[in-house]
C-alpha cells in the first residue's frame, strides 16, 4: 500500500514557477514508477510525465516539454515536479500517482495508487 500526498500548489502568474512535490508513504516507494497528470475543469484527467523507479528514464507530454521537469529521491520518498514558463493553459488540478508497472505510463489506468490533487493556477 502506498499514500500519496501533494503540495506546493498555489496561483501563480503566466511565465512564473512552482514546484510541487509528491510525498509518498511505504518501504517500497524505489519500485514503483511515478507520473503526474492533471485535470482541467470540464476535462478529462491528462498524462503530464512520468519517471522511472530509477530515474533513468522519463517521459513528458508535448505541451510541457522544455518548460516542467520530474525528478525523485527515493531516500526522501518524494517526487518533484518543477513548472517553468507556466501559462494560463496549465491551470488544472495536479496529482501524482504510482505504479507498479513499467510500460504504459501514460495511461491513468496502469496506476495503482493516486493522490488527493493540488490546484495549480496560473493568472494571465
Amino acid at each position: 500500500q502506498v499514500q500519496l500526498v501533494e503540495s506546493g500548489g498555489g496561483l501563480v502568474q503566466a511565465g512564473g514557477s512552482l514546484r510541487l512535490s509528491c510525498a509518498a508513504s511505504g518501504r517500497t516507494f524505489s519500485s514503483y514508477s511515478m507520473g503526474w497528470f492533471r485535470q482541467a475543469p470540464g476535462n478529462e484527467r491528462e498524462f503530464v510525465t512520468t519517471i522511472s523507479w530509477d530515474e533513468g528514464i522519463t517521459y513528458y507530454t508535448n505541451s510541457v516539454k522544455g518548460r516542467f521537469t520530474i525528478s525523485r529521491d527515493n531516500a526522501k520518498n518524494t517526487v518533484y515536479l518543477q513548472m517553468n514558463s507556466l501559462k494560463p493553459e496549465d491551470t488544472a488540478v495536479y496529482y501524482c500517482a504510482a505504479s507498479q508497472r513499467k510500460y504504459g505510463l501514460t495511461r491513468s489506468a496502469t496506476y495503482d495508487y493516486w493522490g488527493q490533487g493540488t490546484q495549480v493556477t496560473v493568472s494571465s
